[in-house]
Parts: C-alpha cells; structure tokens; sequence
C-alpha cells in the first residue's frame, strides 16, 4: 500500500491539509506534511544542501521521492537520474519534471558508472537493518564509476533513550542495535504494512563502509545528531567485495 505515494500525488494535485502520521516501534508518532518533500533549496537543512553542493558529473539519487533534489541538481547542468519504490512517488517526480527515474528496489538496480549516489533524508534506512547495511554499501559501490562518490546522511539516535545516573544510556535488549526501528504509515484512515529502518551512528557507518571496501569520510555535522558522510572507495579492494563497473543507461 503506497500511503506515501498517495498523500504526494494529493498534494502534488491540491488537496493541501492531509497529514501523514507516521508510528515507529519507538512508540513514537509524528505528524508529517507532505509539503515537506516539495521543499526547495532554500528550504532543505544545511547537511542537504551540502550534499547537494558536493554532487557532480552522472548522479543516481537513491529513494528521490517527489524529486526535489534532483530537479536542483538537473537544473545545475547535471545528468540526473532517480530511484524510487514508491509509484506515487515518481508519478510525481516525473510530473515536476524529473527526467530519468525508475521504480525498482535498489538492490535489484545493477545499471551503474555513477560519479554520485545520493541516499538522502536518513538514507541508511534502505539497509533496514544494521547487518543489511555492508551488503547495501557494496552494491552501490558497484555503481560507482572510477573516482566516484557516495553521500549519505544519517542520525545517532542514542539521545533518545534514558540515562542512568551514572552517565550511561539504557537502551533496550530487542533489536540488536538501538538504530534499527520499524515504522508505519497512517493516512486518511488507511494503514500501511510496517517496513524496517536504519539510523547508524557514524562509527557503524565507517566499519560497514570497510567490509564493502569503500573509505567513509565525515563532511558534518548537524544540531540534531546527524552527519552527512562521504563513501569513495578504498585503495584496496578485497576480493570478495563485489565491486564491479556497471554499463551505463
């Protein structure tokens, strides 16, 4: 059920006011307006914009939704291409005019020779889990051309769990890693199936990087324990790492 593609798509077409709300296994709820993905330059947080400010050459922007970045990156002269799962979603990038973008799982994408890949808006919880995310990393390194990048950002949500009075957080027994949290979709009355996500703080994030042989570098830093980060791929090359050159489209 494409509960996000559907709030996009109302909007896109006028019907203004209808919030998403979207439940996490944090027992957390949050009011979401779906103008926020329609948001320009301007209007993205600075790590955004950063990212943005460091694209170049043929870029892939994994999970586009409505299209934002890409429609600003097309407009800065850059061979622009998005990737979605979400039909409502690129119905939507396409009718704002994105040019080249493709409903289809990520991990199933193998057409590849990009000098950026963008995952964006919390973008390491495509890997969903913590364990899924070396595996990620090294399928878009497979999509790098020589020299290429990856920018990511993402949060350490550790500052959501209690303290003790010693200094320590507690944190939960189930998951695994306190970063792995399920969300679900709620609009207008429907209710969509529960899909896992991933917030990786960033030494994870650089280690997961390691076993896909790609070098993590921190770019910044923002006020709600967010990073963005750059992944290029490292020196040397284990030779289970999988990372080919892909034909381009």
């Amino acid at each position: 059920m494409d509960l996000l593609g559907k709030a996009l798509l109302e909007y896109y077409e006028g019907r203004r006011g209808r919030l998403l709300s979207c439940h996490s296994s944090l027992e957390t709820t949050e009011e979401v307006d779906p103008g926020y993905f329609f948001r320009g330059f301007s209007d993205m947080p600075e790590l955004e914009r950063q990212a943005l400010a460091l694209a170049h050459g043929r870029t892939l922007d994994v999970g586009c939704g409505a299209g934002s970045h890409l429609l600003y990156l097309q407009q800065a002269g850059l061979e622009c291409h998005g990737l979605d799962a979400s039909p409502g979603a690129l119905a939507v990038a396409k009718a704002r005019g994105v040019q080249h973008a493709y409903e289809e799982d990520i991990l199933d994408f193998r057409v590849g020779n990009f000098d950026t890949v963008l995952l964006l808006m919390n973008g390491t919880g495509l890997a969903g889990t913590l364990g899924g995310l070396a595996p990620l990393l090294r399928h878009l390194a497979s999509l790098l051309a020589p020299g290429g990048q990856i920018l990511l950002d993402s949060s350490d949500i550790i500052y959501m769990f209690d303290e003790d009075p010693d200094g320590g957080v507690w944190v939960p027994g189930e998951p695994e890693y306190y970063g792995e949290v399920r969300y679900r979709w709620e609009y207008q009355g429907l209710e969509g199936p529960e899909f896992p996500w991933l917030f990786v703080d960033f030494p994870r994030l650089r280690g997961a990087a390691g076993q896909a042989g790609l070098e993590a570098e921190l770019i910044g830093e923002g006020p709600h324990f967010d990073y963005l980060a750059r992944l290029t791929r490292a020196a040397y090359q284990p030779e289970d790492s999988g990372v080919t050159t892909k034909q381009r489209l």
